[in-house]
């Protein structure tokens, strides 16, 4: 019982030194009942679970995002949500029996029958995984989401949206067509850094009031706001900030081609 007892308070201790992360448990994902015009839809929720390897790699495939959160268990689960259409219901139910999902050896990832007509298939992940872990996840047309893991982490999508929350480390990645919203907490950024960019898509960056680090914001085609008071050094760049917040820190990076830049303060109790 104290042995247990210690784990936790270790764990609730690591918890609380990475930037205020979470234990998230709640399972959100889950098939719901929407249509698609004239085509039949089937879906499936499916759950594996293995040991946290220390890394994870997700390929979302061309159809399907990924959502990846940190949790104080030394394992790792996977739901994954397997969605078909067809012309009838029946051919759609037969389309989801067919994929297969590998989630082992710290990689994840669908292969299924050939796509072709008005009938498809795709498959979207919620995974749940150890807060130290070293990620990375790719997608076509799919979101990426990270929140509560420290690591190295990089992801890459083309068509959708990123949402970074608590996260540390070294996080590097990009979309191509989507909006960028990144959520710090904690006192400073806990690794090396965070560089995150999008080509077509607006960002916005919260920041609480109480943080420290060094902040650079580009847009080449959008507005730039920001709520810290800024001092202005040298010439002025309308479409860049660079500054320090409280005492500065690791670099904090973000930047759109095509679109606005807000960097937002939040109190302290709000960013936890």
């Amino acid at each position: 019982m104290t042995l247990m007892k210690g784990f936790g308070l270790a764990a609730i201790i690591a918890s609380m030194a990475y930037g205020q992360m979470q234990d998230n448990q709640t399972k959100q994902m889950r098939c719901n009942d929407s249509s698609d015009g004239d085509r039949a839809r089937a879906c499936e929720i499916r759950e594996q679970t293995f040991p946290g390897l220390g890394r994870l790699s997700v390929d979302g495939g061309q159809n399907g995002g990924a959502t990846v959160k940190g949790w104080l268990r030394n394992e790792v689960l996977v739901r994954s949500k397997v969605e078909a259409w067809a012309d009838t219901d029946s051919q759609a139910h037969a389309v989801v029996g067919q994929v297969q999902v590998q989630a082992a050896g710290g990689q994840v990832s669908a292969n299924g029958p050939s796509k072709g007509g008005d009938g498809g298939w795709s498959v979207s992940y919620e995974i749940f995984v150890p807060q130290t872990t070293d990620l990375s996840l790719k997608a076509h047309n799919g979101g990426i989401s990270i929140s509560d893991v420290r690591g190295r982490i990089e992801f890459d999508t083309v068509n959708g949206g990123v949402h970074l929350k608590r996260v540390a480390g070294d996080v590097s990645g990009n979309t191509k067509n989507g909006g960028l919203t990144v959520d710090l907490a904690g006192p400073t950024w806990e690794g090396r850094q965070l560089e995150a960019q999008t080509q077509n898509g607006g960002v916005t960056i919260s920041i609480p009031e109480t943080y420290s680090a060094h902040v650079m914001a580009e847009t080449v085609n959008g507005g730039m706001s920001t709520d810290f008071p800024l001092t202005l050094q040298g010439n002025l760049k309308t479409r860049q900030l660079d500054f320090n917040v409280g005492s500065g820190g690791p670099l904090i990076h973000v930047s759109t081609h095509n679109g606005g830049v807000h960097v937002k303060k939040v109190s302290t109790s709000a960013a936890l």
